[in-house]
């Protein structure tokens, strides 16, 4: 290829990261991504090679345990200069059951102990979960709208959204980023890819490598798929998750393929 993409995004017009970056999902207790990640001192490992070895975006959510990946994330890197991404309105009492929950103060709650897992004095990006059917979308923004103005939050994201329900939330607020289930085999948001490019909205595809979100191994030979994405949109952000500190270095040699 002549002309390769970009190896960097600007989240929010201001946040620059690496388009290479990790999940955190996997650092929980299996099967079901259920209770702590039963090597702890190994996970921090993992996620301080990662850092060490350029990744600068680290992405969690606090149904992801729930609470420990959290919670690993932000004992691993409270120190690094790295921006740090977590999710809130949906919750997992038991394995293979969550709960959605988008109300205002439930969010903002979700917000303040986000903080003190991740160990930060400002999140870098807080995520809506997913959309509760009970609780309107623009209500659930207003709430995350409220931690950014308070300082508590750098900027909103959204994820599992349609095009509707983007644009209701951009009537509220700025909107970041989307997470999505998007990759090679799986093109369904093909078109809110372009739509959020267009607007300077990075977009987030989880499932990357084609994976069950509760069971190991990936489905898509993982370069291929990374190399694909990044060249896709030059607002994807890649973020594949392992456990493993040879598949993570492995993962950021897709960019030798473009």
């Amino acid at each position: 290829m002549t002309d390769t993409p970009n190896r960097t995004y600007r989240i929010g017009g201001d946040i620059e990261v690496n388009r290479i970056g990790f999940g955190a999902m996997r650092l929980t207790g299996q099967p079901g991504n259920f209770g702590p990640y039963e090597d702890w001192e190994g996970g921090i490992s993992l996620l301080r090679a990662a850092a060490d070895d350029g990744v600068t975006f680290f992405d969690s959510a606090r149904s992801y345990g729930p609470l420990t990946a959290d919670r690993i994330v932000g004992e691993a890197l409270a120190d690094r200069d790295v921006a740090l991404a977590t999710k809130g309105g949906v919750d997992k009492p038991e394995p293979g059951r969550i709960t959605i929950d988008g109300s205002r103060d439930t969010l903002l709650r979700q917000v303040d102990e986000a903080l003190v897992n991740l160990r930060r004095d400002r999140i870098d990006l807080f995520q809506l979960h997913r959309v509760d059917p009970e609780t309107p979308v623009e209500v659930s923004v207003a709430a995350l709208a409220e931690a950014r103005a308070d300082g508590r939050i750098a900027h909103i994201g959204l994820s599992n959204v349609t095009r509707d329900e983007l644009d209701r939330a951009l009537a509220v607020a700025p909107i970041a980023s989307v997470q999505n289930r998007f990759n090679m085999d799986e093109t369904g948001d093909d078109g809110l890819v372009d739509y959020t490019a267009a607007r300077s909205i990075a977009f987030i595809p989880y499932g990357p490598l084609g994976a069950n979100p509760m069971q190991h191994g990936a489905k898509l030979a993982p370069r291929e798929a990374l190399a694909w994405l990044l060249e896709r949109s030059p607002n994807i952000i890649a973020i594949p998750g392992t456990t493993s500190v040879a598949h993570m270095r492995e993962n950021m040699t897709a960019w030798d393929l473009l």
